[in-house]
């Protein structure tokens, strides 16, 4: 029996630990995830929620693959903010081949616990630049400097990396191929592939920012790729300046046509859904509002040209406000941040002449005589069917009515309507040459 029992408990402690384990949820080893893009808001909401994944998958490291031209300041800092933070080691690496880490990346490369590159890649020329390129004066362009490179040097410095060197790429601009980099020592590893490169970290401790040193094994451990949310890779879509620029433009065209065409219902609809996708995505991004100004202002002039036929003289110049302003519009540092001419001009042309066309149709079709329903019928001639003094019927457009006169009129008179009272026609004679002119 005491035989029996013990056996009992070791089986009921074993059936205990395997539904334990079959329980705990799998967790990767590796997170990996792939910025290919600007730096804006999106691109630091991913990171941060790949890095809270990895935390709480207590994965060994969080492997992020980048490429990117540069982005935002404010983006760029929460972003370094949250690498350093991190419980798990992250690892940037720039790649594929061809790819880029400039600008804003090049901060980001540096944050890194351990930073890659593949051949082939670039990165540096970090030099601040104002918002919509304009000219500072030489203190403001000096305290720009001053604050990137500080921002610069409190990064590498805590990762052992090469300051001065590094420091050159925000006041000077320069720019940096993967053997550079790695011989500057800006970068930890040259790599082909995520394989190699976590061959060569098999082992090597790694520094991490708050001092702590860790040795990674990463060689044979599975890697579980990290994908954008939906949500994320819509906002990501409209926050193109491209994409924001033409949702507000075709916005605001269909706005216009429910104006011209009360009741129409879908114009309005889709015209308040554009308009709305377009505020959020501008929302976040540096935006100037002038610009705006000039998008609605160049449909001012679209409708002025309709109505006072300047033969296209406003029709040009609300096409050339519609280009300023959509080149103006979003105030980034980067030309990929920014609406490309070629955008401005695909937009403008076509929505122009789009707007100039209905909003004509409109206005001869207000200015044309009714000729339909009750209103279409004054001005009409007709023929006394019996003598008027004052009342009486007449024929009016293969119809009789009743119809009452300012005189009277015999049977057979010409009259012509001039209003409508209810069922009853106002009428009054007219001559013969009146009812010619009348008909021409």
């Amino acid at each position: 029996m005491k035989t029996f029992s013990v056996s009992r408990t070791w089986c009921s402690l074993l059936a205990g630990l395997l539904l334990l384990a079959l329980s705990a949820p799998a967790s990767a080893e590796v997170l990996k995830i792939v910025v290919n893009d600007a730096i804006h808001p999106i691109t630091e909401e991913y990171i941060a929620r790949a890095i809270a994944a990895a935390e709480s998958g207590k994965d060994q490291a969080l492997l992020i693959e980048l490429s990117t031209p540069g982005g935002l300041l404010d983006s760029t800092r929460d972003i370094i903010e949250k690498l350093l933070a991190a419980k798990v080691p992250v690892i940037i690496y720039v790649a594929p081949s061809g790819s880029r880490a400039a600008s804003a990346g090049f901060f980001i490369l540096e944050a890194a616990d351990v930073a890659a590159m593949a051949p082939g890649t670039n990165t540096g020329a970090a030099h601040p630049v104002t918002l919509g390129g304009g000219k500072l004066d030489d203190v403001m362009k000096q305290k720009m400097e001053n604050d990137a490179a500080a921002l610069m040097r409190s990064v590498v410095s805590k990762r052992g990396r090469n300051v001065e060197i590094a420091e050159t790429a925000v006041r000077q601009s320069k720019s940096f191929t993967d053997q550079e980099a790695l011989s500057q020592h800006l970068v930890d590893y040259v790599a082909s592939s995520d394989d190699d490169l976590f061959k060569q970290l098999q082992g090597k401790p790694v520094k991490r920012f708050s001092g702590e040193t860790v040795t990674l094994n990463l060689v044979g451990q599975p890697i579980r790729n990290y994908e954008m949310t939906l949500k994320q890779h819509i906002l990501a879509y409209i926050l193109d300046p491209n994409v924001a620029f033409i949702l507000l433009a075709i916005g605001a065209l269909a706005l216009y046509a429910e104006f011209n065409h009360p009741g129409a219902v879908v114009p309005g609809t889709v015209g308040v859904v554009f308009i709305l996708l377009a505020i959020f995505a501008l929302n976040l991004l540096p935006v100037r509002f002038a610009a705006v100004v000039l998008i609605f202002a160049s449909f001012a002039l679209f409708a002025l040209e309709a109505k006072f036929a300047t033969h296209g003289v406003l029709a040009i110049g609300g096409i050339a406000t519609m280009v300023l302003g959509g080149l103006l519009l979003v105030d980034a540092p980067i030309p990929e941040m920014r609406v490309h001419l070629l955008t401005a001009l695909a937009v403008s042309i076509p929505l122009g002449i789009i707007t100039v066309f209905l909003m004509g149709i409109a206005l001869k079709a207000r200015a044309n005589k009714i000729v339909t329903g009750s209103q279409g019928l004054v001005g009409e001639i007709g023929t006394a069917q019996c003598a008027l003094s004052p009342q009486g019927k007449v024929f009016v457009h293969g119809e009789l009515w009743d119809a009452v006169s300012s005189t009277n009129v015999p049977a057979g008179q010409t009259v012509v309507v001039r209003s409508i009272d209810g069922l009853q026609l106002r009428v009054d004679p007219v001559a013969a040459r009146e009812t010619l002119a009348i008909s021409n």
